[in-house]
């Protein structure tokens, strides 16, 4: 999820609504439904100009530090401009996800059939990598659903 994905999630609908809340309890009793209407509708307007605000902000931050990102790093076109290295440099950085993640499935296949016996260092450097590769394939929450089983897995063996 982008950050301006995040940012747009915690200022969503729901801050608006909160505040027109609390803000209604406040309205003197003389105001008609019709002036109260129009005062939450006021509220929400400035509420939602805010919030685009910051989105507009968050936006441009994003996309200045992927533009720094690109400036200071390259991109792929960069690269095909070198005649033999910066092709072989593609093929590497575009083969290293799947490189990584068969490495740790037939590592996984090792230790879990009992074809290794890893030394404990071993085993902490399977659980790292497991936790990296892992994180990256299937991300964060289903690497913290897994990570207990593993965890004891590995508490058992040592």
């Amino acid at each position: 999820m982008s950050f301006a994905a995040k940012i747009a999630d915690v200022l969503g609908g729901s801050i608006v609504g909160t505040v027109v809340d609390t803000v209604k309890a406040y309205f003197p009793p003389s105001m008609t439904e019709q002036e109260k209407g129009e005062l939450a509708l006021r509220i929400s307007e400035a509420e939602n100009k805010k919030d685009l605000a910051v989105m507009t902000a968050a936006n441009q931050a994003a996309a200045e530090f992927n533009s720094r990102i690109k400036d200071m790093e390259g991109t792929a076109a960069d690269l095909k401009t070198i005649p033999i290295v910066g092709h072989i440099v593609i093929f590497m950085r575009g083969i290293q996800r799947p490189v990584w993640g068969f490495f740790t499935l037939w590592a996984d296949y090792k230790v879990f059939s009992n074809a290794w016996d890893l030394s404990e260092t071993q085993d902490q450097m399977l659980m790292a990598i497991n936790i990296l590769v892992l994180g990256f394939l299937f991300g964060e929450r289903a690497v913290k659903n897994v990570l207990p089983l593993i965890a004891a897995y590995f508490g058992k063996k040592t």
